[in-house]
Parts: structure tokens; C-alpha cells; sequence
């Protein structure tokens, strides 16, 4: 697989499996803080946990625009991820550097309408991360649009949706910067697998 690809593990709960992702390497580390998933962590606790070359990125859902700046600051978050439909203005005043959106492919009917709508947030976002389904998150299946590998993304995008060390060919076939894993690479929700996140990261390593 390609070296160059991105790697993000999310929904990470505690300093054990943090530290994992910091051994390996891993570009991003993700925490939920959307009180009604079974992977919520406190925004203080993530603060105390050590942070070294990864970028830190927050999922939020419901939040204000106040509590998300609030919770960054908190938690020593560089991205948030916008994970309830936020409009660009929200995106904006967040901080268009600060950024990685989430969109879902299967709301739309075509590669074209999907294109139009990320070409709205292309000057308030960093990043775009595709999701399955057709809103939140936490499928844990893939993607299911057979025009993915068509997408033409005016910001870099990671992939997400059920990833893990079996299913990440699909990875190939697109234009990702990278991947996003969470239940993938869990032995129950919250709690990593480090046998999983050893494989699949390898795996988009290119190693074997």
C-alpha cells in the first residue's frame, strides 16, 4: 500500500492505546467528545494525557461553536471534527485551519452533486473526512457508493467507515490522503486492539 498514506485511529479512551498510536507513529489520534457515544472521554483527561509529533483532533456533534473552541483549548486539540452537519459558517468561525468536516457519500445520488456540495466548504476546512451512512457516525461498515474512487476533492479527505486490517484495499481505488480507524481496530467499543492497529497499520505501511 502506499507509505505516503495518512493514518488516524479515533475513539481513543485512555493513555494505554494513545500511547500505542504515539509508538507507531500515527499521523492523527481522535477522542469523542459527544456525550452519547460509548466512546466519550472527558475533554480535561485528554488534556492530561501527553501529546508528541500526532495531530490531536476532536469529534463533536452538537456542540456550540463557544464549546467546541472551548473544548480544543481544554483537551490541546489541533483539529476539530465537525461531525453533526455544520454549515460552513460554523466551519469558519471555528477556524478553517482548525478544521476536518465530515460528509457522508451516501446522501447523494451522484459523484457531481456530492463534488458540489464539498466545493461549499473548500475555503472553511483543512480536511474532509467521508463517512458511511448518512449521518453521524459508528456504522461500522464501509462506505457503499460505487463512485468513491471518482471523487475529485477540492480539500484532502480520509476515508473512514468500519475500516480496519481486513478492508483497507478499498483505500487504493480513491484519492484519500488517508485513513480513519476506530471500531475496525477495537475489541470492544473504546478499547483498542493493538494486535489490530499493528496489522492494519503495517498493512498501509506497505510492510508485511
Amino acid at each position: 500500500m502506499n507509505p505516503e498514506l495518512k493514518i488516524k485511529i479515533c475513539g481513543l479512551t485512555n493513555p494505554g492505546d494513545l500511547r500505542i498510536c504515539q509508538g507507531l507513529g500515527v499521523d492523527f489520534t481522535g477522542f469523542i467528545f459527544h456525550p452519547g457515544s460509548p466512546r466519550y472521554v472527558s475533554p480535561d483527561k485528554v488534556g492530561t494525557w501527553s501529546k508528541q509529533t500526532e495531530l490531536r483532533v476532536g469529534v463533536f456533534v452538537n456542540a456550540s461553536v463557544r464549546e467546541v473552541l472551548d473544548t480544543m483549548d481544554r483537551a490541546g486539540l489541533d483539529l476539530a471534527q465537525l461531525h453533526g452537519g455544520q454549515d460552513p459558517d460554523f466551519c469558519s468561525k471555528a477556524g478553517p485551519s482548525r478544521v476536518m468536516r465530515t460528509f457522508w457519500p451516501e446522501r447523494f445520488d451522484s459523484c457531481r452533486d456530492f463534488q458540489d456540495e464539498l466545493q461549499r466548504f473548500e475555503e472553511t476546512c483543512r480536511f474532509f473526512l467521508l463517512d458511511a451512512g448518512k449521518s453521524l457516525g459508528g456504522h461500522g461498515r464501509c462506505i457503499a457508493c460505487d463512485w468513491l474512487q471518482d471523487i475529485r476533492s477540492p480539500r484532502p479527505f480520509l476515508m473512514a467507515g468500519g475500516l480496519g486490517p481486513d478492508n483497507l484495499d478499498q483505500i487504493l481505488e480513491t484519492r484519500a490522503l488517508g485513513v480513519d480507524l476506530n471500531s475496525g481496530v477495537e475489541k470492544s467499543p473504546g478499547q483498542k486492539d493493538p494486535e489490530k492497529i499493528q496489522i492494519a497499520v503495517n498493512k498501509l505501511r506497505g510492510m508485511k
